[in-house]
């Protein structure tokens, strides 16, 4: 029999700049990343101008990052 587990979502956001990973648990599995994006800037106004990034399997989870978009072109 084949059993299919759905994957924890965490999302990783580089606060300080200095890949220092703070990992912020998912709100809800029913959001989107964007919208979880749009959730966690009201608590780090960094997100703001962030975009999320594509997912990774790490560690037994679906690891997402939220890149800045911050002093960087294009």
């Amino acid at each position: 029999m084949l059993i299919a587990n759905e994957l924890p979502r965490v999302f990783l956001f580089d606060g300080e700049g200095n890949k220092q990973y703070i990992k912020l648990s998912d709100p809800d599995p029913k959001l989107s990343p964007e919208a979880v994006l749009n959730f966690y800037a009201q608590t780090y106004p960094l997100l703001i101008t962030a975009r999320v990034g594509s997912p990774e399997f790490k560690d037994d989870e679906l690891q997402y990052e939220f890149v800045s978009t911050i002093g960087t072109k294009g």
